[in-house]
Formats: C-alpha cells, sequence, structure tokens
C-alpha cells in the first residue's frame, strides 16, 4: 500500500514530466520548421526500423540454428514434424494471452489504418509482430518476415509521430517512412524500400514525401549494412547475359508468373476463409499444425521462409532442393526433379495458409519470391525440354520479379527488389519483361493485390486516385447534421406550425417512439395550407410526411453516399442505422465543404 507521501510524489512527478513534455512540443513548434522535423523524424524512424528488422532476422536465424544442431538434414528426420506446430503454438498463445489483439495481415493492417484509422497504429504493433513472426518462422512456419517488419517499422512511424502531436498527413507519411525503412533494413534494398511504399502502400509521389522517405530508406539500409554486412541476399553470378532472342520467352514466363500469382491469391484467401470458419482456436492449432508439419516432412523445402532452396536453384544446385526428403534418392531423374518442385509450388499457398491460419505471424513476401523462384526454373525446364535452350536459373531470377509484380500488383518494387537482392542488374531488361507482363496477365483477373483486396471489397481502401482517396478518408460523422427537430407522427399540424419559428431548417424528420425515421415533413410541400387554420386539427404528421428521394446508411462509404446524391438529385438526405434508427441528416453543402477540407490537407502545400 503507497502512502500518502508517495502518492503525492508520483503525481508531482508525473506534472513534472507533463510540463516538461508540453515545453518540448511548444518549443518544437515554435523554433523548427514543419519540413525540417520532418525530415528528422524520418531519420529517426530509419534508425528504429533498421534496429528492428536487425532483431528480427538475428532472432529467426538464431532459433534457425538451434534447431538445426538437433536435426539431421541428410535423412528424413520426424522432428520435422514437431517444430513447426511448437512454434505457431508459442505464437498463437503469445498473441492470445499477452497481446490479446489479432496482429495477422501486416501489410493489409498499415493500409486499413492509413485509409480508415487516420493513420493510428497501436503501440504494442511496435514490437509484438516481432515476437510472434520470430516464433513462428524460427520454428519452421512457411511464411516470411517483411510484412511483420513493415507493420512494426509503420506504428514506429506512427507512434512516433503521434508523439510529437503531428497532423494526419504527416502520420500518413511517418508509416510510409518506417514501411520504407523496414523493406530497405530486411533486404538491403533502399531503392525497393522506396518504391514498395508508393506502389503498395499509395503514398502519394509529390515533393515533401520523397525526400522523407528515401531519408528513412536510406538510413536503414546503411544501419543494416553496419551490422549485417553489404552482402546481398542471394549470391547471383551472371553467366548469361540478356539475350534479345529470349524476349518472347520471358513473355511467356510473365504469362505463367500473372497466373501464378492469381492461383496465389485466390488460394491464399480460399485457405484463409476455411480456417476462418473454424471457430475453436485449438481445432484451428491442430489442424493447420497438422497440416504444415506433414507438408513439411514430405517437401522440406516448405520449412521456412524457402531462402535457401532460391539460393541453391539460383547457384545451379537443383537438386540440393530435394535434400532430406523421400524424393532425394531419385535425384538422378530429371522429371522427379520436375515433380518435386512443382508440387512445392502448388503446396506453398496451402502451408504458408496453415501457418497464418493456425495462429502464427507471417506475411506473404517471401513466399512470394519463393513460388516466383520456382515458377521460372520449371518453366526453364519445360523450355529445354522442348529443345528450347534458355538459362534456368536467369528464368528462376526473373520469376520472382514476376510472382511478386502480380501478387502485389507491383512491378516497380519487383523489378527493383530482385536486382538488389542479387546484384543482377545487368538482367534488367528480363525483370522488367517478365515483371510487366505478369502485372498485366493479373490485371486481366484481379484488380488489387493481396494486401488490397480485402480492403476494396468493404469500399475502406485509399487509392492513387486523389478524389476516391479523398472520399476514403472522409467519415460519416464528421459531415452528419444532427440539429434538425424530429416530430412525433401523430403530432397535429397545429403543433408543428408553432415550432417551425424555432427551427432553423425547412426539413422535420417524423420518428417514432423507438427512434425509428419514418419520413419528412418539408415546409416547401406544405407551405399552400400552412395559414389554413382549419385543417391545423384535422391532420398529423403521418398523414403529411412524404418519404424522401433516398436513405444514407450509417456504414456507407463517402463514395458511395456521393453518387445517392448524384443519382438521387437530392439536396438533403437522411441518415439512419441498420435497425431504421434516425441519426441526422447529409446535405450536398456540408459534404462538399468536407471534401474541399479533405482534399487541401490531402493535397501538397
Amino acid at each position: 500500500m503507497l502512502s500518502f507521501h508517495q502518492i503525492r510524489r508520483i503525481v508531482s512527478l508525473r506534472q513534472f514530466f507533463g510540463e516538461l513534455y508540453d515545453n518540448m512540443i511548444l518549443w518544437r513548434e515554435n523554433k523548427v520548421k514543419q519540413q525540417h522535423f520532418v525530415i528528422a523524424l524520418s531519420l529517426i524512424v530509419g534508425i528504429a526500423t533498421a534496429i528492428a528488422a536487425i532483431c528480427l532476422k538475428h532472432l529467426i536465424h538464431f532459433i534457425h540454428s538451434f534447431l538445426a544442431n538437433n536435426i539431421n538434414i541428410e535423412g528424413v528426420n520426424y522432428l520435422y514434424l514437431a517444430f513447426p506446430a511448437v512454434g505457431i503454438l508459442l505464437a498463437s498463445l503469445f498473441v492470445r494471452f499477452f497481446i490479446k489483439d489479432d496482429i495477422s495481415h501486416g501489410i493489409t493492417k498499415v493500409l486499413y489504418a492509413i485509409s480508415q484509422r487516420k493513420a493510428r497504429i497501436k503501440p504494442h504493433n511496435m514490437w509484438s509482430s516481432v515476437v510472434a513472426s520470430t516464433l513462428t518462422i524460427g520454428f519452421g512456419g512457411s511464411v516470411g518476415a517483411e510484412a511483420p517488419i513493415v507493420l512494426t517499422g509503420s506504428a514506429i512511424g506512427s507512434n512516433l509521430g503521434r508523439f510529437f502531436k503531428m497532423d494526419q498527413k504527416v502520420l500518413m507519411l511517418m508509416i510510409g517512412c518506417g514501411a520504407a525503412g523496414a523493406i530497405g533494413a530486411i533486404f538491403n534494398a533502399p531503392i525497393a524500400g522506396f518504391v514498395f511504399t508508393l506502389e503498395v502502400l499509395m503514398i502519394d509521389l509529390t515533393m515533401s514525401s520523397i525526400i522523407p522517405l528515401l531519408v528513412a530508406s536510406v538510413t536503414a539500409t546503411s544501419i543494416s549494412y553496419l551490422f549485417m554486412g553489404p552482402e546481398v541476399m542471394f549470391k547471383f553470378q551472371i553467366y548469361d547475359a540478356f539475350n534479345l532472342e529470349r524476349i518472347p520467352y520471358l513473355i511467356v514466363l510473365g504469362v505463367v508468373c500473372g497466373f501464378v500469382s492469381l492461383y496465389f491469391i485466390r488460394g491464399i484467401n480460399s485457405m484463409e476463409n476455411i480456417f476462418r470458419r473454424i471457430k475453436n482456436p485449438y481445432s484451428k492449432l491442430a489442424i493447420g499444425g497438422a497440416t504444415l508439419s506433414i507438408l513439411i516432412f514430405l517437401l522440406p523445402a516448405l520449412y521456412g521462409e524457402g531462402y535457401a532452396s532460391i539460393s541453391e536453384l539460383l547457384n545451379e544446385n537443383p537438386y540440393q532442393v530435394m535434400e532430406g526428403s523421400l524424393f532425394y534418392r531419385f535425384k538422378d531423374y530429371s522429371w522427379v526433379l520436375f515433380m518435386y518442385l512443382g508440387l512445392t509450388l502448388l503446396f506453398k499457398i496451402v502451408a504458408t495458409s496453415a501457418t497464418n491460419g493456425a495462429g502464427g505471424t507471417g506475411g506473404t513476401f517471401a513466399p512470394s519470391l519463393f513460388v516466383g523462384c520456382l515458377t521460372g526454373y520449371l518453366v526453364a525446364m519445360l523450355l529445354n525440354t522442348l529443345g528450347i535452350a534458355v538459362p534456368e536459373r536467369n528464368f528462376a531470377f526473373a520469376g520472382m520479379a514476376g510472382v511478386i509484380s502480380g501478387v502485389m500488383h507491383a512491378p516497380l518494387t519487383g523489378i527493383f527488389l530482385i536486382a538488389e537482392i542479387t546484384n543482377g542488374y545487368s538482367l534488367f531488361m528480363s525483370l522488367m519483361i517478365t515483371s510487366v507482363v505478369a502485372y498485366i496477365t493479373i490485371n486481366l483477373f484481379e484488380s488489387h493485390s493481396i494486401y488490397a483486396m480485402r480492403l476494396a471489397k468493404t469500399g475502406e481502401l485509399i487509392t492513387h486516385n486523389k478524389d476516391k482517396a479523398v472520399l476514403t478518408l472522409m467519415k460519416m460523422d464528421s459531415v452528419i447534421e444532427r440539429d434538425l427537430m424530429t416530430v412525433d407522427p401523430d403530432m397535429s399540424f397545429g403543433s408543428l406550425v408553432k415550432i417551425i419559428p424555432e427551427s432553423q431548417r425547412n426539413i422535420f424528420p417524423v420518428v417514432n417512439k423507438n427512434g425509428v425515421y419514418l419520413g419528412e415533413i418539408q415546409l416547401d410541400e406544405i407551405k399552400n395550407i400552412l395559414f389554413r387554420q382549419d385543417l391545423y386539427h384535422r391532420f398529423n404528421m403521418r398523414k403529411l410526411m412524404i418519404s424522401p428521394p433516398a436513405r444514407i446508411y450509417s456504414d456507407y462509404s463517402m463514395e458511395k453516399v456521393m453518387k445517392i446524391f448524384n443519382l438521387s438529385k437530392a439536396w438533403y438526405l437522411p441518415v439512419i442505422d441498420k435497425q431504421g434508427h434516425y441519426l441526422g441528416h447529409i446535405s450536398q453543402t456540408t459534404l462538399f465543404n468536407a471534401y474541399r477540407r479533405m482534399l487541401v490537407q490531402f493535397s501538397d502545400e
């Protein structure tokens, strides 16, 4: 039990630090220009995000190394059945009992925060995804660490901006800085981090945003270089230079990557829907853990992120990918390798979905790279079998860019990321052709990336279209007018005439005792009988009310609200909830004024 003096001292300390904090904010506002402070913040975000990324990579590597000492990778080992399930169990228990919040779908959560939460991300996201994804991936979960670190970096940017009382526009930029720094640090790829933020998170490309994003990305990558070394992620020696004669086959590869991306997106979503229908978390863990463990036992390449398999394929050691599997004893047959790689590609989405569905935490970034590498290698093997000589590892290299481009709807990210993580700049044309063709192909079937499609279905996605972006950022509560006087349906006409002078509006919503909206009285419709005193007791509101041209429900998106106004040609429309309760009215004047204010705030100064 604290004594009175101890409580008083704690209160005094809180007041002291509160005043110190307020003075610091005032000093910053008075002494430091906004644009200079934003650049300084982006630098701090880059440093903090790099530290988080380094910790994540080291922790995953530590667990991998610790477990590898207990696994005989030269033969079939039944510990493959246990480790992934253990990791998922630990991660799910951590999330369920310590975090008590959903931290999956990291990049989707970042997009949702930008679109619907005024760029505010919960503080625990600055570290919770690092812990959960370390346990999941370290023990062999078939997911990637990139989405968790993007959420972590974005959360660092958002909360740092909130600490310094930044407005929504700056918070959005800080989220972008965190994401750019995260990709830059985890891959040692500063350009890819910058481009990823513009393409996937849809941060506006303006002069006020370019410099902070570059500062964060370069800073995070530099710190990663300092602690992790400047080596590229995949050592890729280029022996076969780009050849114009291979362009048709690269186009074919791009088309195949587009369809593989379609399979990846729809397969992941279908598997997630299956796990979503399982309500018991322990049943999810049992089914997902068992599925993942069996798949890894049969196809060991599905263990972890899959980067080791990518390295083997890029360095012309394809049969090493089968090591530890039942297929390895038949490694002298090329058709066995083809079948093994094909099965691994097909079941990767099952392994990824099982990992997340069972309660693990991880992203689809690394699985996309893995599937892309397999796709390129398989296409090259098939072409070589048909007598068309193409370098298999060059196609594996290009396939990664193609699937990244298709899954994320981000062709520039696919191009620059693969070039940076392999140092394969001399094959830039191969990346460009494959990436662009894959993007065009997937767009014929899916108009949004795997991250954005969930939000797009509910109209909650901010886009590069500035008009739609502004409407997405607008909130219903900010435009509802609640000062209209409501009337009871049994109120007499004479009683209405008495209260008309008290109202500033010419519309009176008719609402019953339960608050349900029935219709409205418009003075323009009854002005010809306003002075007919003989009708004051003959009519009540139920007889005089009319139905509005349309009704707006409180869960409608602002884009839908705007369409309703355009179609109905109305100036005022009522807003009701799903039960029909009256919430207020929206006028075109209020709507367009709010739109103009948001457009000014959203646009660059």
